[in-house]
């Protein structure tokens, strides 16, 4: 099966009155780039994090974003009895140092630096179920590039269709091109030359027909075509060899284009190009 390398996926979890929520995202880049954003008290799990993705994807650029939601709980102060009894220590040096001192406000005592202390919620047991939220996540995410993909597979699969028509268009053609070419210059020739060399025409006229024989760049072009074709039906991370043989039919169509002396076989060759540009746009979100 083909993957794209662009897709979307968001999942929910739920777990002791926290909602962690994944969202991924991913486009197309040739290796692959993985770009974590987690909570701070969650950043320990960042390597099992790349470690699934590693194992579940082969190419693109993915973002993975990490959100806690918890409830409003009531906060659980404490008292730092060290820090209170050098603050009582040092109240009761200035009193007996301080004629007359004002009374302690307990208020502005508590605003302390550090005499309260709020205890620490603790995420540990947060991190199993953030990694399997994670797994499904990826799961959807592959299976939205893998519908992705057959799409981009059946777009391919058209063009290669309709390379076909062009390809014969240039086949039923060629005959007759090759015909016309050789009888417009045995006429030229007629025209300037009472006596005319029939074997040098000959001669002549095969060179002029090698030159113009573009069979060579069809069956190529059919070639990549059933390569293609098989890449595919095979499946699985294709994208490079996908890409690479879009080159080599680039390089075919415009070696079509070069021989060309006719207007049927030129346009067949522009048509091809387009083609093959659209294909390669596609080729390039393949993983």
């Amino acid at each position: 099966m083909i993957h794209s390398m662009t897709a979307f996926a968001r999942t929910e979890a739920h777990h002791a009155g926290t909602t962690l929520v994944w969202e991924i995202r991913s486009v197309n880049q040739r290796y692959l780039d993985l770009h974590p954003r987690l909570p701070e008290a969650l950043k320990s799990i960042e390597n099992d994090v790349r470690e699934l993705c590693r194992q579940q994807l082969n190419r693109g650029k993915v973002e993975l974003t990490l959100r806690l939601h918890q409830p409003q709980q009531e906060q659980h102060m404490a008292v730092n009895q060290p820090l209170l009894e050098q603050l009582n220590q040092a109240l009761a040096v200035l009193q007996n140092q301080v004629q007359n001192p004002a009374p302690i406000n307990l208020t502005e005592l508590l605003q302390y630096p550090g005499l309260l202390e709020q205890e620490e919620a603790d995420y540990s047991q947060l991190t199993a179920p953030a990694l399997t939220a994670l797994k499904q996540a990826l799961q959807e995410l592959r299976q939205a590039r893998a519908r992705e993909g057959e799409a981009l597979a059946g777009f391919i699969q058209q063009r290669l269709t309709a390379m076909d028509e062009q390809l014969a268009i240039v086949q039923q053609a060629l005959p007759q091109i090759l015909a016309a070419q050789q009888q417009r210059l045995r006429d030229r020739i007629a025209e300037v030359v009472e006596n005319v060399d029939q074997d040098r025409l000959e001669q002549e006229l095969v060179t002029l027909a090698n030159r113009m024989d573009v069979a060579e760049e069809i069956d190529r072009l059919k070639a990549h075509q059933q390569e293609a074709q098989r890449i595919l039906n095979e499946g699985g991370a294709v994208g490079r060899r996908l890409d690479f043989l879009m080159q080599e039919f680039n390089r075919e169509a415009n070696t079509l284009a070069s021989k060309s002396i006719d207007t049927r076989t030129t346009n067949a060759a522009v048509e091809l190009k387009v083609l093959i540009e659209q294909m390669r746009e596609q080729v390039q979100n393949i993983e």
